[in-house]
């Protein structure tokens, strides 16, 4: 594993809360209501009081809404919108000439039983893709990965109910190696299994090549800092640009 967790969160969800300082990457579980929460722009879905919002990550662009419903690692904790990676996903996509409008559904702390409950609201326009960032604070938590299991099954059947044609990617995430290699061995196990059952397609592992690098994160050494967006951006865009692709291709023969 190139990295783990580091930090608590007081997010909702069973599970002994684990304090992993010193171990390289993952979620901090840290509060949306600091610098890291990032103002809904015009033309966006907006929330009632006291919800999560989601938001799309750039001037919003014409094409396919792509939804990343994650943590403050999509959410951008301490960065500006536009330099969290699902708005460099906005520009690596205009670049390539793939039309899509990509939608911020990060929020700070949450855990994937809280993800799973928000899923309804932030598919009350359906997307043509969902990209889900989620678990890393469940590691945090100790939560027992069939638990987290099940809310990750839960939070796709959500999607197949709600976007019955949206084509699903699940982000691969890592457990603080200081729970144990059993644990970890289960925790990032899942993701996969989910995948495969599901029919989603296997993001690789988030923060691969930034997690620990302390010149790629911020002083917390946890989020990523600019530069380190931008890497974590490219780690997914090689599993997300061949579904747009394919979403694209479909839409033109429509």
């Amino acid at each position: 594993m190139a990295g783990g967790c580091a930090g608590s969160s007081d997010d909702e969800g069973s599970g002994r809360r684990i304090v992993a300082s010193g171990v390289s990457g993952g979620e901090g579980g840290l509060d949306s209501t600091a610098g890291g929460q990032i103002p809904t722009v015009p033309g966006s879905a907006s929330s009632a009081a006291g919800k999560d919002s989601a938001h799309s990550a750039s001037t919003p662009a014409a094409g396919p809404t792509v939804l990343i419903a994650g943590t403050s690692l999509t959410a951008g904790l301490g960065l500006d919108p536009d330099d969290a990676y699902p708005a460099v996903l906005q520009q690596l996509a205009d670049s390539a000439g793939l039309a899509a409008r990509i939608v911020n559904g990060g929020s700070s702390g949450e855990t994937s039983a809280g993800l799973a409950r928000r899923m309804d609201w932030l598919l009350t326009e359906p997307p043509a893709v969902v990209v889900i960032e989620t678990g890393a604070n469940d590691g945090l938590r100790g939560v027992d990965p069939a638990a987290t299991k099940a809310n990750l099954r839960e939070i796709v059947a959500t999607v197949r109910k709600r976007a019955p044609s949206a084509k699903v990617l699940i982000v691969q995430m890592e457990a603080p190696p200081n729970l144990g290699e059993a644990y970890t061995a289960r925790f990032r196990a899942m993701y996969a299994e989910v995948a495969r059952e599901s029919g989603a397609t296997l993001v690789p592992f988030l923060l691969e090549g930034v997690a620990g690098v302390p010149s790629l994160n911020q002083a917390d050494g946890i989020h990523p800092n600019e530069r380190g967006a931008r890497l974590v951006a490219e780690n997914v865009w090689r599993s997300l640009a061949p579904v747009l692709a394919e979403v694209d291709q479909a839409r033109k023969i429509r």
